[in-house]
Parts: structure tokens; C-alpha cells; sequence
């Protein structure tokens, strides 16, 4: 199991563990490790028995020991004229403060050229420093590996700082299960628990396993997979997903799915693909630095040699003083670390509003989304119906219990409405079949029945009152035997949200939104009309709405995200440019299909999607901007010779830190939606 202990932290070392070029692979190779979801043991970790104080010890004593010792250097040198730094003992003083931070670095650029990687910034700061010193620039050789050496231990902080919102899935999982075999209740690992089995979970404890309620009532805390603070009551009979906090008493599941199956697994199986799935302003990055790197090593060498031939009072040590300024600045540090930390700062801004992302390209993706399309029930409404009307031929009681029988075979919101409805017990439902876009036929009490829209008992060739496709609410049409056996009218209302979304969705750049509904048209247009929708489409089955989508994209300068919350919605949630599950918890078909997944039923949060993926894509071409502008700036004036190793410092390992800054921002923002 992973390790859910609060105090367990990764940390960075300067040992050449977190390093300027590679931090975009250590973030994601971190972040797999560490979002192993099934397979990590407690004792898989290297430092488990590692005291906190012990660590940070060992992360933060080279930087100390270089940062006294160059201090004390700098005293000497400047303040009290001694005969021991007017001897040779100087160089060995600064040699000393510069290993405990030049070492590792060293070590690194040994082992990046061993593997052919010759151009690394490990290359670009050991020439750099290495040269401070054979011009005399002690102080500024030490400087310079000093900040680097901090600039990681910032990177370090920065990253942990990213991750914590996703890593505080991991202490939504427990570590067992109290589960009842031969009468008695023991406690054993969650992966060894079969589906029917019966699990209990005390007051304050985390459920380990999705299942079946079997308790009377409970409240739940599910703001560990929603991002949702507001309790949420379950009753007898209704899901409970792996990673809830029980909070009122002691209550009994049936699990449902086994471990590797549970909806926390799942959330872990996304995050971790995230990581690998990169925006193209990423993939151009890294493409770009394993280019840029050379090019500048090579202007550097040019820099020094060339003005040879063209300059009269060439000096070696002023050019190739220049050429070393000129290294220190072109490493490409603040790029290839802010960008990736950017996006994956914004995957965890995304995770703690409750959204999962698979893949920072979708961050991207997103912002260029103009057109919104998506169903009405369980969407914009609640999707919880309650039977308002029952109009039949036959015995009214006996008709019910016909109809809810059969309707209790289905998991569609208006099946639950009418199979709740009922106070009779349920017959059984042979032969049951679930007809997409239709409703539902079986055979009941030895009666063949048919329940759902005009479409489905035209299909069946049985003959209905026409005014029925005049209603404007939901009804359930019904036969029984091939004969009109009456309807139901069902009721729905909006969400509280739902308005608001619209609004947002309008004052947040989209152009277009469209509901397209399997709901009567006639219903599908009211709800739109009370949102301010201009576009609606209702009576369509799962394919005629792939055919609206795919309308809708024949226009090329159509940018669409498709909202759906089930197994109807998958093929349009494919086909769109974004697919957006919401409720993605209770659809698996959703979550292997959609490209974002919206933990709560609140539309509210496809704004909040937005924004997120906004304000990432603006701080990580802030990040682009600072960089390029003061490197170029910078390496300018160095060429010129009117920069010193201490500027070039600054736009190297100072821009870094502003951009690792920056990058933070988006965890501490707040969205609207």
C-alpha cells in the first residue's frame, strides 16, 4: 500500500537528485512513483525510517557550509586585509566553499557526457564556474554554483508545493479493511477483499472499497474525490465510493468492485497518465533547449577566439570572461522548469476543485474551446425525477407494480423515479432488454410490458393517443400485451448552478452552446429557453447526437467540448475536440472516454475547467516572456562587456526563481465556477 502518512514528504536534494534541465522528467518520474495506486509498500521507501529533521538536514547542510564559508571569504577579502588571504591559502579557502555545492554538479555533467549527452547545463555551469576561477573570479565561481545550488533547493519546494493537492489522494485509501468472515469481523488488506463480500466502517474512518450501502443512512465527507466540503447523505441501497469519510456511525458494505476496480483507483490510473500526455508548448520546449544548449556553447567558444582576428588590443582573459558570462546565462533553466511545473501546477489546481485532467495538453486545449455541447438531464438538470401523474386503463395498482417492476431494472433517473414510486413489492422481470434512445421491454408476471417514449411502441407497432406528443413534460409511455397501457409524468427541475453556468460560460469567450437531449424536444427547448440557449435539439438518440457534433465541426473554426455523463454520451464525447465527463465517478464509460473529468454534478465546474486551463496558459507564456527577455538582455550586454558574472547569475538562477514563482500562483487562485 502507499504510504498515507501526512508527514512522509519527498524531498530534493542537491546531490544532483533535482537538477535545471532534467526537473520536467524528475516532476513526472516523481510523480509516477509516486502515485503508484496499487503495488508500493510501505517499506518500499528508501528513507521510511528517515526522521523529517534528518532529511532536511542532509538537503539544506552543502548550501550552509558553502554559503558560511563564502561569507567568511568574502569578509576577509574585503573588510580585514589578512596575510593568510594574500598568500595562496585564498584559492584553497574558496575551493572549499565551492565543492560541497560544485561537486554534485560535477558528478553530473561526468555522467550526462559518459551517456553522450555532452551539452547539459551541468556541462554549461561547470565551464562557467571552472573558469571563474582560472580568471581569479574566485568569489564569483562560488557565487554562481552557490545560487544553483539554491535554485534547486526553491525547484524542490516549488514542485512539492505543486503536487501537494494530488498527493492528498493518497491519504484518502486506507490501509485495510474490516471485513466479516465466519461471523466475525477481521481486518485484512483491501486487495484481498472479493466483491459481495460485507466490509465495515466506523465513525471518522475511510471507506476502502466502493459497494452497496447496507446500513440504514450515513453522512460522508467526499471532498477528497470531489473537491466538495458539503457532507453528502447516503441511504440504504446507494453507492459508496472508495475514499469517503464516514462521519456519523458505524456502517456495513457490500463491496461492489474489487480494489484495482474502485473509483479512487481509477482517479489515481488518470492522474498518473496525465503526467505523460504534454502540451506543445512543452514538447517544443524540450526540442528547443537540446538545440539552443550547443548553439550557445558554440557562440561562447566563438565569442573568445574570434575577436583575435578582428581586434587590435585583444585581450584573452576579458573575451574569455565574456564567453563564461555568456554560459552562465544561456542555461535554459527558467524555461525547462517553469513550464512543466506550470502545467502541473495547473493539473493540481484542477484536482483540488475536483477536476481531473489526463494530460496537460488538454490544459491547452481548453482555452481554445468556442462552442459548448452538451445533455440537458443530469447536466443542467438535476436528473432527479418524482412522479407528478399516472394515467392508465387498467387496475392503477396493478399497473404500477407492472411498470416499476420493470423500470427497476435500469439505472436512467426516470426509472428510479417510477420504481420508487411504487409501495408494492416487485414482480420478477424476465427477458429484460434496455433499448437505447427507447425504453425499456420485458416480460412481467407472465405480460409482455413496454415502457418509455412514443418512439419505442411505434417501433412496436402499437397505437397510441396522439395528443401524447403534445405534452411538454417528461412522460412515460407504456403497453402491455402490444396495447396502450397509459402513461406516467415524470418531473425534473435545474440545477441551482445551472443559470450561472450559462452566464459564465458566455462571459469566459464561448460563442456557441447547444443542448442536445434524448428528453422531448418540446422540454429541451424550455429548459434552454430558461437558461438563454438559443441552440437545443431534443428526441435524439445516442447517434443522432454524434451526427449534431459532427455538424457542428464541419465548421473548422468550431472548437468543441462535449459534456455528457454516461455510456449514450461516450461517442460523442470521443468524437468531440475536448470530452468532458461529469459525474465521472458513477460512469466508468464516461472516464475511459472523456479527456477531463468533473468529479461533482455541478456544471459550474466546466467554467471553473476553464479558467484553470486560462490562467496556466497565461502564467506559462509570462514564464516564456521574462526568460527570453532578460537572457537576451543579459547575454547582449555580457557579449558587449558591460555585464559581470553577478548579472549573468541573475539571469540565470535569479529568472529561474521568479519564473518557479510565478509558476506557483495558480495554486493559490481562486475560480469562479
Amino acid at each position: 500500500m502507499i504510504n498515507s502518512n501526512p508527514n512522509h514528504e519527498h524531498t530534493y536534494d542537491v546531490q544532483g537528485k533535482m537538477t535545471c534541465c532534467s526537473l520536467e522528467e524528475k516532476i513526472y518520474a516523481d510523480t509516477n512513483n509516486l502515485l503508484n495506486p496499487l503495488t508500493e509498500s510501505h517499506e518500499g521507501h528508501d528513507h521510511a525510517t528517515e526522521s523529517h529533521g534528518s532529511r532536511a538536514w542532509k538537503v539544506y547542510m552543502p548550501a550552509g557550509i558553502s554559503f558560511t564559508l563564502l561569507a567568511i571569504g568574502l569578509v576577509l577579502d574585503n573588510l580585514i586585509n589578512t596575510y593568510f588571504f594574500q598568500a595562496n591559502y585564498r584559492i584553497a579557502w574558496y575551493v572549499l566553499a565551492y565543492l560541497p555545492v560544485g561537486l554534485p554538479v560535477l558528478k553530473d555533467a561526468i555522467t550526462a557526457i559518459r551517456k553522450g549527452e555532452f551539452f547539459t547545463e551541468f556541462f554549461l555551469m561547470t565551464i562557467a564556474t571552472m573558469g571563474a576561477f582560472y580568471m581569479g573570479e574566485y568569489p564569483e565561481g562560488v557565487t554562481v554554483m552557490l545560487f544553483y545550488a539554491v535554485g534547486e533547493l526553491f525547484q524542490g519546494a516549488a514542485v512539492n508545493k505543486a503536487k501537494q493537492n494530488i498527493k492528498a489522494l493518497l491519504d484518502v485509501r486506507p490501509d485495510t479493511a474490516c471485513v466479516t468472515r465466519n461471523n466475525q469481523f477481521i481486518y485484512i488488506k483491501p486487495e484481498m477483499v472479493g466483491i459481495g463480500e460485507v466490509i465495515q466502517v466506523k465513525a471518522g474512518e475511510k471507506v476502502p472499497l466502493d459497494g452497496r450501502m447496507l446500513s440504514e443512512r450515513s453522512s460522508f465527507n467526499t471532498s477528497a474525490l470531489t473537491g466538495e466540503s458539503k457532507p453528502k447523505t447516503i441511504e440504504s441501497g446507494e453507492q459508496v465510493l472508495a475514499g469517503m469519510l464516514n462521519l456519523n456511525q458505524v456502517i456495513e458494505i457490500e463491496v461492489s468492485r474489487k480494489f484495482t476496480d474502485s473509483a479512487i483507483a481509477r482517479i489515481f490510473e488518470l492522474v498518473q497518465n496525465a503526467t505523460s500526455r504534454k502540451a506543445q508548448t512543452e514538447l517544443f520546449i524540450r526540442k528547443f533547449a537540446k538545440v539552443y544548449t550547443p548553439i550557445v556553447t558554440g557562440l561562447a567558444v566563438s565569442l573568445t577566439l574570434l575577436p583575435y582576428f578582428f581586434i587590435a588590443d585583444y585581450i584573452f582573459s576579458d573575451w574569455f570572461y565574456r564567453a563564461l558570462i555568456f554560459l552562465v546565462v544561456s542555461c535554459p533553466c527558467a524555461l525547462v522548469i517553469s513550464i512543466p511545473l506550470g502545467y502541473f501546477g495547473g493539473i493540481g489546481a484542477a484536482s483540488r476543485n475536483g477536476i481531473l485532467f489526463k494530460g496537460s495538453n488538454y490544459l491547452d486545449l481548453i482555452t481554445k474551446v468556442n462552442t459548448v455541447v452538451m445533455d440537458k438531464t443530469g447536466m443542467l438538470t438535476k436528473g432527479v425525477f418524482k412522479v407528478q401523474q399516472v394515467v392508465t386503463e387498467l387496475n392503477k395498482d396493478e399497473f404500477i407494480q407492472l411498470i416499476a417492476s420493470l423500470e427497476s431494472n435500469s439505472n436512467h433517473p426516470i426509472a428510479k423515479a417510477i420504481s420508487s414510486y411504487s409501495v408494492f413489492p416487485k414482480l420478477a422481470a424476465l427477458n429484460v432488454e434496455e433499448i437505447s434512445g427507447y425504453g425499456l421491454k420485458g416480460e412481467v408476471n407472465g405480460k409482455q410490458v413496454l415502457a418509455g417514449n412514443t418512439k419505442l411502441l411505434e417501433r412496436f407497432n402499437v397505437a397510441y393517443e396522439s395528443s401524447l406528443d403534445e405534452f411538454v413534460d417528461s412522460i412515460v409511455v407504456t403497453a402491455v400485451d402490444g396495447k396502450y397501457a397509459g402513461y406516467i409524468i415524470i418531473a425534473d427541475e435545474l440545477k441551482e448552478d445551472a443559470l450561472q453556468t450559462i452566464q459564465l460560460l458566455y462571459s469566459n469567450g464561448i460563442q456557441l452552446i447547444t443542448i442536445l437531449s434524448g428528453d422531448k424536444s418540446s422540454i429541451t427547448k424550455k429548459i434552454a429557453n430558461e437558461l438563454g440557449i438559443n441552440s437545443a435539439f431534443g428526441d435524439l438518440l445516442p447517434e443522432q447526437k454524434v451526427l449534431k457534433v459532427e455538424a457542428l465541426k464541419k465548421d473548422k473554426a468550431n472548437v468543441i467540448a462535449f459534456v455528457g455523463d454516461g455510456i449514450n454520451d461516450a461517442p460523442s464525447l470521443a468524437l468531440s475536440d475536448v470530452g468532458i465527463a461529469m459525474g465521472g465517478l458513477g460512469s466508468a464509460a464516461a472516464i475511459e472516454t472523456a479527456d477531463i473529468v468533473i468529479q461533482t454534478d455541478h456544471p459550474s465546474k466546466i467554467v471553473t475547467a476553464i479558467q484553470i486551463g486560462k490562467a496556466t496558459k497565461q502564467i506559462v507564456w509570462q514564464n516564456i516572456s521574462l526568460a527570453f527577455g532578460v537572457k537576451l538582455l543579459v547575454l547582449l550586454l555580457g557579449a558587449g562587456g558591460l555585464a559581470t558574472m553577478w548579472e549573468a547569475v541573475f539571469a540565470d538562477v535569479g529568472v529561474a526563481l521568479l519564473a518557479i514563482l510565478n509558476a506557483t500562483r495558480i495554486q493559490r487562485m481562486k475560480f469562479n465556477g
